[in-house]
């Protein structure tokens, strides 16, 4: 892959994540079209562009868009930037329009590259993790609101050129992006951190005031206690990001530490203009499944692979799928139930 070649971006799906993204790559020079299934945003974007908003500044970028079924062309580049559960059907859709030896980047939520190693042969498929905050909020709109850790590598750990490349690539979006041997320590870590957020998602207070809240810090310190013993188990070397230190959440942590990577975690998420987790947009505002078969089923799974008990998981995923069916309101009262849970499985 050449540095000519690493300008010319396909983004597949042009939401929160992959909008923000490719509007910045290219205000900054680089050759973008984008790719989204919702017809409507496609067309807000074809006749007025792709605007950005939010405190870092409001700008309008002009690219190509088109819907998966309009498109033509191949590309080098592919960033994967569609919500989890649709991973497997956005691989099979994209592959005809990946150059031989290019390169699909998975800048998603969940351990998607093993999804997408399925359609695409792995040693064309890198991960990625971020955790910056951005909406989607109407057609042709996104809002970023606020920075976070930004990583990307091959799957394998080897620092390649062309990962060097596409690092170079997302730096122009997050100057501090970080090109890592572990992509998947990150990954891992933030599918303990997401369950920490799925369980702020079915109140409806904000991220920091529902991780500020102390009765209930002893229910989010098992949650991440879960997650990582499953981690550990599965060989992963969990990575610390933007106030969420694994370390606090294994099992021979104190109680002390967790406290203090939830502070942390507070205190990150204070900073941002957005306030609560994409999740919570989708059960309250948008009305539409979430991702939480596609990131905490893997961990629910993997512990069934290994031996590895995750009862707060598993409950957590069934009250998030309640919510989405309309059986079950948002509420704190949904903490109760797996806080319940939590004092029956340490009895």
């Amino acid at each position: 892959m050449s540095e000519e070649d690493s300008e010319r971006i396909l983004v597949w799906g042009a939401g929160a994540i992959g909008g923000t993204i490719g509007a910045y790559l290219l205000r900054d020079g680089s050759d973008v079209t984008f790719v989204d299934v919702a017809a409507d945003h496609v067309q807000a974007i074809v006749e007025r562009g792709l605007s950005i908003t939010g405190p870092f500044g409001e700008f309008k970028v002009a690219a190509p868009a088109v819907t998966p079924d309009t498109l033509e062309g191949q590309w080098d580049t592919i960033l994967l930037c569609t919500k989890a559960q649709h991973t497997a059907e956005a691989a099979k859709t994209l592959a005809p329009h990946l150059k031989p030896g290019g390169v699909v980047v998975s800048i998603q939520n969940g351990l998607n590259p093993l999804i997408i190693n399925d359609h695409i042969s792995p040693q064309q498929v890198l991960g990625s993790f971020v955790n910056f905050g951005a909406d989607y909020l109407e057609p042709g709109v996104v809002h970023y609101g606020g920075r976070g850790v930004v990583v990307i590598g091959e799957q394998n750990g080897e620092i390649t050129e062309r990962a060097r490349q596409l690092h170079a690539m997302l730096s122009h979006f997050e100057p501090d992006a970080i090109l890592s041997p572990n992509v998947f320590g990150y990954l891992w870590s933030k599918l303990a951190y997401g369950a920490l957020l799925f369980a702020t998602a079915v109140t409806n207070d904000s991220i920091a005031d529902a991780l500020a809240q102390p009765g209930d810090r002893a229910l989010y310190t098992e949650l991440g206690r879960e997650v990582m013993r499953v981690a550990l188990a599965h060989g992963v070397t969990p990575e610390a990001f933007n106030g969420f230190d694994p370390a606090a959440f294994l099992p021979s942590a104190g109680d002390a530490a967790a406290q203090q990577s939830l502070d942390g975690m507070v205190a990150f998420n204070r900073r941002s203009a957005k306030t609560h987790s994409g999740i919570w947009r989708d059960l309250a505002v948008r009305k539409r499944r979430t991702e939480v078969d596609a990131q905490l089923g893997w961990v629910v799974h993997f512990g069934e692979q290994h031996g590895v008990p995750t009862p707060l998981t598993a409950k957590l995923v069934e009250l998030i799928h309640q919510i989405e069916d309309g059986t079950r309101e948002l509420g704190r009262e949904n903490l109760t139930e797996l806080r319940a849970l939590m004092l029956q499985e340490q009895a």
